[in-house]
């Protein structure tokens, strides 16, 4: 008897392991099929917003001109930043570098100009900042 139960299990384990091979063969096919099927193009799903590239606007404080820079991609704007703020300006404007920061932050969260909060310690500073950054993406903007 003791052989009779041998057999059962030896085929039992090739039983087994050939169910796990078949099963792992099934999963393969179903994601090769997944991945590779052909009709939706996820590149053709992101809208084209912008054309890439670095694009500035010009901000006048007291007679000073500050290049707002802005860099975007297809469709995301990457980075907002003052392009040639010196000392000078940042001395007489202490509070313009804070402001530009928060709202290059919100409108690089957001992707978006509406719904920016301005702070409460600079709103006409934040405005003008804003309105700057408006111009450089519009001459980002895809026609």
């Amino acid at each position: 008897m003791g052989s009779k139960t041998k057999i059962i299990v030896l085929h039992m384990k090739e039983i087994i392991y050939t169910a796990v091979f078949v099963a792992l063969g099934i999963l393969l096919v179903i994601l090769l099929v997944v991945m590779f099927r052909p009709g939706k193009d996820k590149g053709a799903d992101v809208k084209k917003q912008y054309t890439p590239g670095v694009y500035t606007s010009t901000l006048t404080l007291n007679n000073t001109n500050l290049e707002v820079e802005v860099s975007v991609d297809e469709s995301h704007i990457n980075s907002i930043r003052f392009s040639n703020l010196d000392e000078a300006v940042t001395t007489m404007f202490p509070l313009i570098q804070p402001a530009m920061e928060d709202i290059a932050d919100q409108v690089c969260d957001k992707q978006s100009l509406e719904d920016i909060s301005l702070s409460k310690d600079t709103p006409y500073t934040s405005q003008v900042i804003l309105d700057t950054i408006k111009e450089a993406i519009a001459k980002a903007a895809v026609k």
